[in-house]
């Protein structure tokens, strides 16, 4: 893969902020439900994808930056003789696994090492210790399969109550996906080794999560916005409303005396933050008046609102 950097089209001093900005904005230029007529679009979704993934890890970025892994993750470093602690291994990463050898020595290690091509120059096999290539040339791993790119379409109330999703994979397959909290609209979800085989193993399935708007609803933040029109008598004297929730209706108390624009909160009916906890549902009550009724008019000839309503326009 070229530079990470270059895919984004970010600088090498891009905040995390400015990555994942940048890797939205391609993402949704080049995902292929967008680009159907476009063979290219898969391939360099699926680029700046691996590129953002590389750089959103803190970990793999600082690596990177260092010249320890390439933009593939795989570590560059050579490995050689000399230099290790107690006459170990040098020049590899520590962490990885060498066929059932971890942290060989002391030293850092690479990975995809034949430590039988090592073992066997040590001790007389071929290579030996003399001059030549050296037993300690590098083996690049063998290549996962690709990802498998999905967009997945959730209902607004479903997202709101994180109600579980069915995906169906490519070879018709389906899992259960339990959508995580903070959820937001194009966010992805990655299923790993639910990708094409290849030779090191399977790729992973990323899932692109589309939150369908509502009829009523809107969202803000965690919270979720409601508009409710009330009638002018369960204005005047109050009454018990059945309004929509997330999770399904439930019976609102209008308290007497209410107006236009009055806002009730419903605790806990809104969106999932990612500490668990959830928002509230926000209720902003329309005192709707009828524009011709006739025994509306009559009751309230003769009658008249004395207070001042705009007294402090002061005008």
């Amino acid at each position: 893969m070229a530079d990470p950097y270059s895919i984004l089209g970010v600088p090498r001093t891009a905040s995390e902020k400015d990555i994942k900005s940048a890797y939205r904005t391609l993402a949704k230029e080049l995902h292929p439900d967008r680009n159907a007529d476009k063979p290219n679009a898969a391939e360099r979704f699926a680029q700046v994808t691996q590129a953002y993934d590389l750089l959103s890890d803190k970990d793999k970025r600082a690596r990177f930056d260092r010249g320890e892994i390439d933009a593939d993750g795989n570590p560059t470093g050579p490995f050689g003789f000399g230099g290790g602690s107690g006459g170990g291994f040098a020049g590899a990463q520590r962490g990885y696994r060498h066929d059932g050898f971890e942290g060989f020595g002391g030293g850092s290690g690479s990975e995809g090492i034949d430590l039988g091509d090592i073992f066997e120059g040590l001790f007389g096999g071929r290579g030996g210790m003399g001059g030549g290539a050296g037993a300690g040339a590098r083996r690049r791993p063998a290549p996962r399969g690709a990802n498998v790119t999905y967009t997945l379409k959730v209902p607004f109330n479903e997202a709101a109550c994180r109600a579980p999703q069915r995906v169906t994979l490519a070879d018709g397959k389906t899992i259960d996906l339990k959508l995580p909290p903070g959820l937001v609209d194009g966010q992805q979800v990655r299923l790993g080794g639910k990708g094409e085989q290849g030779p090191g193993g399977f790729g992973d399935a990323i899932v692109t999560i589309e939150i369908l708007p509502s009829p009523y609803f809107e969202r803000d933040g965690d919270n979720i916005l409601l508009e409710v029109p009330i009638s002018l008598n369960e204005a005047i004297e109050g009454a018990k409303v059945r309004i929509p929730t997330a999770e399904g209706p439930v019976m609102m108390t209008v308290a007497p005396g209410s107006t236009s624009g009055k806002v009730l909160r419903l605790k806990g009916r809104g969106f999932t933050r990612k500490n668990g906890e959830r928002g509230d549902q926000l209720v902003t009550l329309l005192v709707d008046v009828p524009t011709d009724d006739a025994d509306l008019k009559a009751r309230l000839e003769g009658w008249q609102d004395s207070r001042d309503l705009r007294a402090r326009f002061a005008v």
